[in-house]
């Protein structure tokens, strides 16, 4: 175990400073791309326009012939590409495959610079991210960066989510975690082929009217993932860091996919994967609080004070925990203003000061 004073020193020498504290950015949607693919790598000035992050995409989505194409074209891409408030971030080979130590190699030394944050796959335990950790210092030491690149850690695995606190709170750089739910249902034997999402076949059902099992009994569809999700926000939010869903795979189900962001948006992930364009839309409608929302948030703190005490606003009882929900509210509207002058004038028409 490493002492807690050196916690927040360089692992290697020249590196730069630990964080020490993750910085809080719009990051309602992370939106992959391939950069092997030119047709989809010409799009990137204008999409990147559009998100909170973009993820030029290094692993299993790449073919292996691709791999190699996909580094450079991430290199190419960055160096030509002014991302303004958007944030890059790649997500790099798994640490057992052949590819990932030339991904850091190259990465970090030729676009070290631009890149906010590294997602790890497929990591079960703290181990992994000391690893990473220690070249990421080491890589970002020899090229004289001045700030530490984040990494982000992939929750893919029955021992990943066993060990999730651990990795939580393995290192300094940690930013996140997003749920992996096609890895993780395989590696856990779930009995689903889909991508993210519920299943038809787990739900609740009505117990029997008046003793007729054959009888009209109402169903209700339930959510595998409701579990993981809770327990990633929980090891999250206790290390100062940031939960995001994963991706959503059913591309045409638009209503299904809100659904799904709207679960994690209620339950605390900051945001999720967009892996076409047109969830990207969905994602910066969900992880936006609705404007009722904040005008009622906006209502509260002014009612109340001081925050100390409990009163009647509108026939409910509102206390110094329902001011510290509301202020939840306030700022991440605040924050979503300052970079979505659409998200702002909603806002502003409620009464937002932006």
């Amino acid at each position: 175990m490493r002492n807690p004073k050196d916690f927040f020193r360089p692992l290697a020498a020249g590196a730069p400073e630990p964080l020490r504290e993750i910085p809080t950015r719009p990051s309602r949607m992370i939106h992959f791309f391939d950069p092997s693919n030119e047709k989809m790598a010409a799009k990137v000035p204008d999409i990147a326009a559009k998100v909170d992050i973009i993820l030029g995409n290094l692993e299993d989505a790449i073919k292996t012939e691709n791999k190699e194409a996909a580094r450079q074209g991430l290199v190419n891409i960055a160096k030509s590409t002014d991302f303004g408030d958007t944030q890059l971030w790649t997500r790099i080979n798994s640490l057992d495959s052949p590819w990932v130590l030339d991904d850091l190699i190259t990465l970090v030394p030729e676009i070290g610079h631009k890149l906010d944050v590294i997602m790890v796959p497929k990591v079960e335990g703290p181990e992994d991210i000391h690893y990473v950790d220690r070249i990421l210092a080491q890589l970002e030491a020899r090229a004289g960066l001045e700030r530490p690149i984040m990494v982000h850690a992939l929750l893919e695995t029955a021992r990943g989510v066993a060990n999730i606190e651990e990795i939580c709170s393995a290192s300094p750089r940690m930013q996140g975690l997003s749920l992996g739910p096609a890895d993780l249902a395989a590696n856990r034997r779930m009995k689903t082929t889909r991508v993210g999402g519920g299943h038809p076949g787990y739900l609740v059902r009505q117990d029997p009217v008046d003793g007729d099992i054959e009888g009209d009994r109402t169903t209700y569809q339930q959510d595998l993932w409701h579990y993981t999700i809770a327990r990633m926000v929980d090891a999250c939010a206790a290390n100062g860091i940031f939960p995001f869903y994963g991706p959503f795979g059913d591309i045409k189900d638009v209503v299904a996919c809100e659904d799904q962001f709207r679960n994690a948006f209620l339950l605390g992930c900051v945001g999720a994967w967009s892996l076409h364009p047109v969830q990207i839309d969905i994602a910066k409608r969900v992880f936006s609080p609705d404007p009722a929302d904040v005008a009622h948030a906006l209502h509260v703190i002014e009612a109340m004070g001081d925050g100390r005490g409990a009163v009647m606003i509108d026939g409910k009882m509102e206390d110094d925990a329902s001011v510290k929900q509301c202020h939840v509210m306030v700022d991440l509207a605040k924050e979503l203003s300052a970079r979505d002058a659409d998200v702002a004038e909603r806002y502003r028409a409620v009464g937002l000061e932006v």
